[in-house]
């Protein structure tokens, strides 16, 4: 717990002689806007100033009042690392107003609250500017961060990864054909340019990647695209040495431009333009959308953020042949680790992840983690969002809940995937829930569903087995995933809050099928596999709209010993044993390749049916 008492004092210090009227509350949101100055920052400004390090909530910081929203999936985490200068506001929660309505109703008339322009998507900035203004309150843009203020010198500088190119082998098209598919959509909108500043988007849309894998495989950049010109706004020391040649591969030339020139060069594009439209996503930052004059701006999520979400042949082929080799890295590290634990050999949280990224890192295209592994034991597991570390650190045994939630970045696919584990005797209660967790994720798995239908509508059905008995989850129960891009990947999703960008489930796309359970201070369990969306076949067919399911490509066993098999459906048990054997069919040709003869006996026996 981090004590935050000047760091407190310094800001409204800032505050209180912020231009010519003092700021009444000061705004650190979470990574919001997805802008490439701040994408690896500002959470770590929010740590910074709150001590929270979770990688969702917003801190609202008054003259007299420290306030932190997040959502259930950090309620734990948050209350173990707020100090005493601060208020907990579990977001998602009925009594929990929101943060535009809380300042509404505290703050006095006139006053004035401060946020970085930046770091606020235009979706976000409109409605709190609405509600402070009809409380005679106003939202104005700070230019100058004042939590960098405080920080001063000491805060770290920012960095970005180097470039790397992505072959059309792995890609599966060229720059130069996604250019064409933008272009139609921007003559569809009237539009003269596209505004991108998501960076999955940018890096999908070049070929391009972050080549110092720090989980999301990306680089700071802005792009602009018109139907002529390709603006790639970038600082050209971090571009790979065979850039020219990618350019012609992709038969394309890019233009380069200072990544701080943006704000100039957008300017450029309005002026004396009274006509044609720039398109640009209410995702993007409030900086970004208030340069485009309203009357030529059109907001509208990118046809980029689409185009990336449905995924193309090779993509496909990429996904599941890299789900095959990090199935096999699982059952490799799961074999290990209960042998271990057998033999009575000690293994902990840090290093049972170090060895997990061991074996996987053998793998053919392997780049590195897609996410820091959660690799929690007992209540550790409780944490959703957990992350181990020294001071938290706890034995891996045969006393306690083990939950696993790690994945890959590989050139031809990203992976996430959690089991749960109990290598002893699991309780009544526990059996109960990872049962009733298990069924969840079997229905989801093997809905029927409309084409395009918006992923909230199934979400019941993945709790549903909870809520019979009153329990339930404080997490989404599927996001999307990138191709070699970001684990976490809109716009669609499967979960109880509406997703404003939802374009509908499509064939194609891939997303996370992830109920789960948490005992407070006691144990976890989750269950996560990824999905591919495929056609089904239907009597009706839904009225010619067409019919999709689920197709399950991550490759791991579920713990039988945890099932209390008389709450299992006798189609549920037909299911679980259907995807053992796929998994058993898959993954044990590969394993008597290698001579894996402990893993090998491991899986045949954690895949047998019940």
């Amino acid at each position: 717990m981090k004590d935050t008492t000047e760091i407190l004092k310094k800001l409204r210090q800032l505050m209180q002689s912020y231009g010519p009227s003092p700021l009444a509350a000061y705004i650190v949101p979470s990574d919001d806007a997805h802008q490439s100055e701040y994408i690896c920052q500002h959470d770590e400004r929010r740590a910074f100033v709150s001590g929270f390090d979770g990688s969702a909530g917003t801190a609202v910081i008054t003259a007299d009042k420290a306030l932190l929203w997040t959502d259930g999936r950090y309620y734990q985490q948050a209350l173990k690392q707020l100090d005493s200068n601060w208020e907990l506001m579990k977001d998602g929660l009925p009594t929990t107003p929101s943060v535009a309505s809380w300042l509404a109703c505290n703050l006095a008339k006139d006053s004035k609250v401060g946020v970085d322009p930046k770091l606020f998507s235009y979706r976000l900035w409109k409605p709190i500017e609405k509600e402070l203004s009809g409380a005679d309150c106003c939202l104005i843009p700070v230019e100058e961060n004042l939590v960098d203020i405080v920080w001063g010198e000491e805060q770290p500088k920012q960095t970005s990864n180097p470039i790397i190119t992505l072959d059309t082998t792995f890609a599966g098209m060229t720059v130069s054909d996604k250019w064409a598919n933008v272009k139609e959509k921007l003559t569809e909108k009237k539009a003269q340019a596209l505004v991108v500043s998501a960076l999955d988007e940018i890096a999908w849309f070049l070929n391009l990647r972050g080549s110092d894998i720090d989980y999301n495989p990306v680089f700071f950049a802005y792009l602009i695209i018109t139907h002529e010109k390709l603006m790639f706004f970038v600082d050209s020391a971090k571009l790979p040495s065979d850039f020219k040649q990618h350019q012609s591969s992709n038969g394309v030339e890019i233009s380069i431009y200072s990544y701080s020139a943006i704000g100039e060069e957008l300017g450029r594009l309005t002026e004396n333009n009274a006509e044609s439209k720039i398109w640009i996503s209410p995702g993007s930052s409030y900086y970004l959308n208030a340069l485009i004059p309203k009357k030529i701006r059109h907001q509208e999520i990118t046809p980029i953020a689409l185009a990336k979400a449905i995924k193309n042949p090779i993509e496909v082929e990429g996904f599941i042949n890299s789900h095959i080799r990090d199935g096999v890295a699982l059952c490799q590290y799961f074999a290990w680790l209960e042998q271990m634990i057998a033999q009575k050999q000690p293994v902990d949280e840090i290093s049972g992840a170090t060895k997990l990224e061991e074996f996987r890192s053998k793998k053919e295209h392997f780049m590195g983690l897609s996410f820091p592994t959660i690799s929690s034991s007992g209540p550790n597991g409780s944490v959703i969002h957990y992350h181990p570390a020294q001071e938290t650190n706890r034995p891996i045994n045969d006393k306690e809940v083990y939950l696993c939630d790690s994945g890959a970045q590989y050139r031809d696919g990203t992976t996430d995937v959690t089991r749960t584990w109990h290598f002893g005797e699991p309780t009544d209660f526990q059996m109960e829930t990872y049962t009733r967790v298990l069924k969840g994720q079997l229905a989801l798995g093997a809905t029927v569903f409309p084409k395009k239908v918006k992923g909230q509508v199934l979400d019941t059905l993945a709790r549903k087995a909870l809520w019979d008995v009153g329990l339930d989850y404080g997490h989404g129960t599927g996001h999307g995933v990138g191709h070699f891009l970001n684990v976490h990947e809109g716009p669609m999703g499967v979960g109880i809050r509406l997703m404003p960008d939802d374009p509908g489930l499509q064939e194609n796309m891939f997303i996370s099928n992830e109920p789960g359970y948490y005992q407070d201070g006691e144990f976890g369990i989750r269950i996560e596999d990824i999905v591919q969306i495929v056609p089904a076949t239907t009597k009706h067919d839904f009225n010619g709209r067409g019919a999709l399911t689920f197709k399950t490509i991550t490759l791991a066993p579920k713990q039988t010993k945890m099932i209390k098999k008389e709450l299992l459906l006798p189609e549920e048990k037909k299911l679980l044993n259907d995807y053992h054997r796929l998994v058993w069919d898959t993954l044990s040709p590969i394993l008597k390749k290698e001579d894996d003869k402990l893993t090998l006996a491991w899986l045949e026996r954690e895949t047998k049916e019940i």
